[in-house]
């Protein structure tokens, strides 16, 4: 008889389970997360509160004229928090340090993330951002204006696509004659 209160109290906790979103300042995502965890752990939380996750997704950017892959925050300013919402664990999330509240229609009734939400943001999170083959939404004779480098501010016409090493030629008007530039196909935007 204990043992099937037991399986039936569990599945009641796996029901009542949801992430929630939090709102923190603007640049303590880290922050409030390490907090968050530490708290957890100092008050013998981790029965209601799970995971705490700030959501990122790696892209690429150029930098200095190269292509990095860097990690960047999906939603600033969030916290993603998996847990069972009681007044114990709303108090010790809201309590911790630099989070401003839950997001909902007021700060005492939090509002949980649809499972459709959470998937899409852990797949985002998840997705590799590997710099390999990249799809290149350009074609020859396009005009582009140059974003980044030497000759910003530029406009251009595409003379060549290299969607394997992910960069353009570009016929830029230098001196009155067409000069061909090689760029990332990051630092051009179509015009």
């Amino acid at each position: 008889m204990a043992h099937q209160y037991l399986k039936e109290t569990q599945s009641e906790k796996t029901q009542l389970r949801q992430w929630y979103a939090v709102q923190t300042y603007s640049g303590y995502e880290e922050a409030v997360a390490r907090y968050l965890k530490q708290r957890v752990e100092s008050l013998a939380m981790g029965d209601k509160i799970f995971n705490v996750l700030v959501p990122k997704e790696k892209t690429i950017k150029v930098k200095g004229g190269k292509r990095q892959t860097v990690e960047e925050k999906i939603y600033p300013g969030y916290v993603l928090v998996e847990m069972i919402l009681t007044e114990d664990s709303w108090y010790v999330v809201r309590n911790t340090p630099r989070v401003t509240g839950f997001v909902g229609p007021d700060n005492a009734t939090p509002t949980p993330l649809s499972k459709d939400e959470i998937d899409l943001l852990l797949a985002r999170s998840q997705a590799t951002g590997e710099e390999g083959r990249m799809t290149i939404d350009l074609r020859i004779g396009d005009l582009v204006k140059i974003t980044d480098g030497p000759f910003k501010e530029y406009d251009g016409k595409v003379a060549e696509v290299n969607e394997e090493k992910g960069s353009v030629k570009v016929l830029v008007p230098i001196f009155g004659r067409d000069t061909a530039v090689e760029l990332d196909s990051l630092q051009v935007k179509k015009v």
